[in-house]
């Protein structure tokens, strides 16, 4: 089993293992070994998001990277799916990320891209897990008085900005009022510039980063914030992401809000429309609602399940040749666009869907019917196998038995936290809150912090 890497890179409470700066140091030295398998000279893009401890995780990891022998060039503050495409364009070896996306300021992560734009496959970051433990072993971290990542190119955020331009060049929000949640996260460096240039009225919140509100009471983990303040503004739309940017949820013009699995609803039967759904296919998780498999299939689209975490979502994607796909979280893939999700290009692209379409959002979503469903996080001190587990084993088949097909149970692991989660949908709340609460009591019982 992996010990470092989660579904989505590295990540813990930034100065704790494995985020003390010996292990950093020593991931900068196995990455820059590994790709010195494959290119003699690696050159590697550096980003982070806004948390105080981004800056020294980022000369600590430059640091290992050029001990290494490989060349680390900064793009600064900048989203993680902005590292991803400019890793690409530039046919570097690597993209480095430092966040931890949607998790608390004290947090921070390690996120890793290939040369090609994508995360890492579970293969790669097993065997650079194993090459992390032997460098600690024998290379101890410099000291971090003095140290620093190389000086932020802006070039390389103004590119970024220009790419996203460019997916919707006819797009003008003339006449319309947008609210958008920048989360104090990556996105507050880039909205203002990107969004100020497409017209229309536009409301930035949450866009002064101080290293420790990122995600605070705002952003793609508080929806309702954005949704609040759409609605007090009589704003045609709210927009909301998260510390990286990866993702975005949405509020319509009556203050609902509106997740991922509205937004590849929408985007789905507009593809469709234009000829761009690849087989009338579209991925979704284990976690999306069967309100959405009910929609899509009445617009003759099938919706294929993945685990949790974009990247599994991306491989099912690739071995089904499809060309949309996403997490109910807001993690949309649009992969002839893009090579992982992107919370400000799903936002234009729905701008652009609803501007075409010359309706509002809610209309479009007129007939998703949603089923009730509850997540019960539960923190637990370790992750042992649920199915080893007989109370909870025994609770997850009570309710499956109980819901006899007219709902759905899913109980699993947070891939970046220590965290276990209970997901229930069923035709009667008070069946689906029972059950959750049941299966969710199980596990802090026997494993609970």
């Amino acid at each position: 089993m992996r010990k470092l890497f989660g579904t989505d890179g590295i990540r813990a409470v930034a100065g704790e293992a494995p985020l003390d700066p010996g292990t950093i140091f020593a991931t900068g030295l196995a990455l820059a070994s590994s790709l010195k398998s494959v290119h003699p000279q690696p050159r590697v893009l550096l980003g982070a998001d806004t948390r105080e401890s981004s800056p020294w995780i980022s000369a600590v990891i430059s640091a290992g990277l050029c001990r290494g022998g490989a060349e680390v060039l900064n793009a600064g503050v900048i989203t993680t799916p902005g590292v991803a495409y400019l890793t690409r364009k530039h046919q570097l070896s690597a993209g480095v990320v430092i966040s931890a996306s949607h998790n608390p300021w004290q947090d921070n992560g390690i996120k890793v891209f290939g040369g090609d734009g994508y995360k890492l496959p579970d293969a790669t970051e097993m065997a650079i897990e194993g090459e992390i433990f032997r460098r600690l072993e024998d290379s101890p971290p410099p000291g971090l008085k003095g140290l620093s990542a190389p000086p932020a190119n802006k070039d390389f955020r103004e590119e970024y900005e220009a790419f996203l331009r460019n997916v919707v060049p006819q797009l003008n929000l003339n006449g319309k009022k947008i609210v958008i949640d920048c989360a104090n996260g990556a996105a507050a460096v880039i909205a203002a510039e990107l969004f100020s240039s497409l017209g229309g009225e536009i409301h930035l919140t949450h866009v002064t980063p101080n290293g420790r509100n990122i995600n605070e009471n705002c952003g793609a983990l508080h929806p309702e914030v954005v949704a609040r303040e759409t609605k007090a503004l009589g704003a045609d739309l709210g927009i909301t992401f998260d510390g990286d940017a990866d993702r975005a949820l949405f509020a319509d013009a009556h203050g609902q809000v509106v997740n991922g699995d509205g937004v590849m609803l929408v985007a789905a039967r507009d593809m469709q429309a234009r000829g761009e759904l690849a087989g009338d296919v579209v991925v979704a998780t284990t976690m999306s609602n069967m309100g959405l498999e009910a929609a899509l299939r009445s617009s003759g689209i099938r919706m294929l399940r993945a685990p949790v975490g974009d990247k599994y979502v991306l491989e099912m994607m690739q071995k089904h040749q499809a060309s949309l796909g996403g997490e109910q979280s807001g993690h949309i893939l649009f992969l002839r666009r893009s090579t992982t999700g992107d919370g400000l290009l799903t936002a234009l692209v729905l701008l652009d869907t609803l501007a075409r379409s010359g309706k509002p959002l809610h209309e479009l979503l007129s007939d998703l019917r949603v089923f009730p469903q509850v997540i019960v996080n539960v923190r637990v001190r370790e992750k042992r196998p649920l199915e080893q587990i007989p109370a909870v084993v025994e609770s997850i088949q009570q309710a499956e038995t109980d819901l006899h097909g007219n709902g759905r149970v899913v109980v699993r692991y947070s891939g970046t936290e220590a965290l276990a989660r209970v997901m229930i949908e069923a035709e009667s709340e008070q069946q689906m809150r029972e059950h959750a609460e049941r299966i969710a009591q199980a596990i802090r019982v026997e494993i609970g912090v």
